[in-house]
């Protein structure tokens, strides 16, 4: 069994120190050859040059791009809007303000849109959404509790 107190020297070899005599085995050129880019300091080009070849990074088309709106809008679940009124019995209102208050949103949302996934649970008791987008299947949860829909 090895023991740390028991490793040798060997296990862990000295750096190469370039540029330290002919003795040092990497005196005069220090490894890097004879002549050439990659035997001159700073002599590297980044991974992504071809040789003045246009890079692929430029040859091939951009495509998409990232919403800005999308950043600041939130989808939450209409169970996530059960559990609230089940945690807090005077929820009724559902707004952008509310949710962040109970913790279904971050606090840089400024838009909100409402969906029930198939198996989750719809809220019990009425409730009034405003000032929230809802898909179908959400707008008719809502309804069928009893809720409104301001739009």
């Amino acid at each position: 069994m090895m023991r740390l107190n028991t490793l040798t020297s060997s296990s862990r070899p000295k750096r190469k120190r370039a540029g330290r005599g002919i003795g040092s085995g990497l005196g005069k050129t220090c490894g890097r050859g004879h002549k050439g880019q990659r035997s001159r300091s700073g002599g590297r080009r980044d991974g992504n040059f071809e040789g003045g070849q246009m890079p692929l990074h430029r040859r091939v088309p951009k495509r998409g791009f990232n919403s800005r709106l999308a950043r600041q809008t939130a989808n939450v679940r209409l169970s996530d809007v059960a559990r609230i009124q089940r945690a807090n019995p005077e929820f009724s209102e559902v707004t952008v303000q509310s949710l962040k208050e109970n913790g279904a949103v971050n606090k840089n949302i400024k838009r909100v849109r409402l969906f029930h996934s198939p198996g989750g649970k719809a809220p019990e008791r009425a409730v009034l959404v405003s000032g929230a987008g809802a898909s179908k299947a959400a707008r008719d949860a809502v309804l069928a509790a009893g809720g409104k829909i301001s739009d």
